[in-house]
C-alpha cells in the first residue's frame, strides 16, 4: 500500500493490500476500501463510504485526436458524499460529485463534469457521460448509457440496456460541433428496457418510454408512448404518478 504524505486518512478507516492514495487526498472516518484501489490527487472521500475492490478514483481523462471534446479541460477533484458505496471496477473522474448515499455498481463508469444527487444508484456497467445532471434517487439500470450533456431530474428510472445520443450527425461534418445536445428526463419520467431516446429530445413529468421503443419526438407529461418511432398509447394511470406514490 501507498499513501502520500500529504493524503489525509480519517479514523476507523481501512484500506486493503495494494492501494495507492496519492497526494492531496482527503478521507472520512469509518470507511471502508478494499484490495488494489487507486484515489488520484484531489479527491476527497465522505464519511462511511464503501470503495471495493480495483476501483480507480478520481481519474483525468484521456481524449483521442478526433474526439470532438480534445484539448486541456481544468477540472477539480472527484468528491464523494458520506455514505456512497462504489462498487469493484468502478471508474470515478476528477470533476464530478457524488452527493449521499449513492451507490455506483461494479464495472459502472461516472465520467468528468456530473454530478449526481442523493440516493440515486447507477447499475453494474452504466456509464454517464460528461457535463450530466442525474438528479437525486434516481435509477440507472444494467448497462443503461446516459450520453453527455443529458439532465435527469429527480425520481427517474432508466431500464436496462437504454441508450441516449446527442449527435444527430452521427459524428459527421464540423457542424456537428454546434448542435450537440443530450436528452432531459423531467421529474419522475421512465424509459423502459432497451429504449432509445434521440438527440435533445425531452420526457416530461411522469413521462413512460415503452421497453424497445425509439424517441425521436418530444414525449409530453404523464403520457406514455411505445413504438418505432413512439407514439402516444395512452395516459399514466393516476396510480402510477410519482405524487401518488
Amino acid at each position: 500500500m501507498t499513501v502520500a504524505a500529504s493524503a489525509l486518512i480519517g479514523s476507523e478507516t481501512h484500506m486493503g493490500q495494494g492501494c495507492i492514495i496519492e497526494e492531496d487526498v482527503v478521507i472520512g472516518d469509518g470507511c471502508i476500501i478494499g484490495h488494489q484501489v487507486i484515489i488520484r490527487s484531489g479527491t476527497r472521500v465522505g464519511d462511511q463510504v464503501t470503495i471495493r475492490h480495483h476501483t480507480a478514483l478520481g481519474v483525468r481523462p484521456i481524449r483521442g485526436k478526433n474526439s470532438a471534446l480534445s484539448g486541456p479541460n481544468a477540472l477539480g477533484g472527484l468528491k464523494i458524499g458520506d455514505e456512497c458505496v462504489i462498487g469493484s471496477g468502478a471508474v470515478l473522474y476528477a470533476g464530478c460529485t457524488l452527493g449521499t448515499g449513492v451507490m455506483v455498481a461494479d464495472l459502472a463508469t461516472v465520467r468528468e463534469n456530473v454530478t449526481i444527487g442523493q440516493g440515486t444508484i447507477v447499475g453494474r456497467g452504466a456509464a454517464v457521460e460528461n457535463f450530466c445532471t442525474v438528479g437525486a434517487w434516481c435509477k440507472l439500470e444494467t448497462n443503461a448509457y446516459i450520453t453527455a450533456y443529458s439532465e435527469l431530474e429527480d425520481h427517474v428510472f432508466v431500464a436496462p440496456g437504454v441508450t441516449t445520443s446527442n449527435d444527430n450527425f452521427a459524428g459527421r461534418t464540423e457542424e456537428r460541433h454546434k448542435h450537440y445536445k443530450g436528452i432531459v428526463v423531467r421529474r419522475g419520467g421512465r424509459i423502459g428496457a432497451g429504449a432509445t431516446v434521440l438527440p435533445g429530445r425531452t420526457i416530461g413529468r411522469d413521462g413512460f418510454l415503452a421497453a424497445g421503443s425509439v424517441l425521436t419526438r418530444n414525449l409530453p407529461a404523464g403520457e406514455i408512448w411505445a413504438g418505432v418511432p413512439a407514439r402516444f398509447l395512452r395516459a399514466v394511470p393516476t396510480a402510477q404518478l410519482l405524487d401518488n406514490q
